[in-house]
């Protein structure tokens, strides 16, 4: 594997733990001003499943002593964007962004356009971009084509809970 598929994956890896911190201080935060935590299984299955794909990935280019070519360049263009879009997508949420499915006390919908346009821009321009970004870098493809169903799945399961949120809390709560 070349060095600079290496540098790549332990720096997206070290960027997430950063904003992980983020998300553990909103966490904190929310639950002790009277927020609520929702779908506390899926959100470690999720977890369990970043890991692991970020891992098998890992592996997976050692195995094939992946080049940095054109797939790893466009692989890396689609993480920095999603990177891009997970910090905008935190800004805009100002305190209440977690990797955990949370409602804060008194949670208003942001109405901002891009939530508008875009129904779940961490899910759809962050982390789908993130993991067919990280797979195309490391030319991951058995870890794709194993892990990326299973991950689709539980992810559209808390989709599927996120809209129920939306539409029984936040959304009554009206706008932010």
């Amino acid at each position: 594997m070349e060095y600079y598929i290496w540098i790549a994956v332990v720096a997206v890896f070290a960027l997430r733990i950063l904003f992980l911190k983020i998300s553990i201080r909103n966490e904190r935060s929310i639950l002790q001003n009277g927020g609520i935590e929702y779908g506390v299984k899926n959100s470690k299955i999720l977890t369990i499943l970043h890991i692991v794909f970020y891992l098998s990935c890992f592996i997976e280019a050692i195995v094939t002593k992946a080049k940095f070519d054109t797939q790893s360049a466009i692989g890396a263009g689609l993480i920095v964007f999603s990177m891009i879009m997970l910090y905008v997508v935190i800004s805009l949420l100002d305190g209440i962004w977690t990797v955990k499915l949370m409602v804060a006390k008194e949670h208003k919908f942001n109405n901002h356009w891009l939530f508008k346009t875009v129904k779940h821009p961490n899910y759809f321009l962050n982390i789908v971009p993130e993991l067919i970004g990280l797979a195309m870098l490391c030319h991951a493809f058995y870890s794709a084509v194993i892990i990326l169903p299973i991950y689709a799945f539980i992810l559209y399961r808390r989709i599927e809970e996120e809209n129920r949120i939306l539409k029984e809390i936040i959304i009554p709560n009206g706008n932010k």
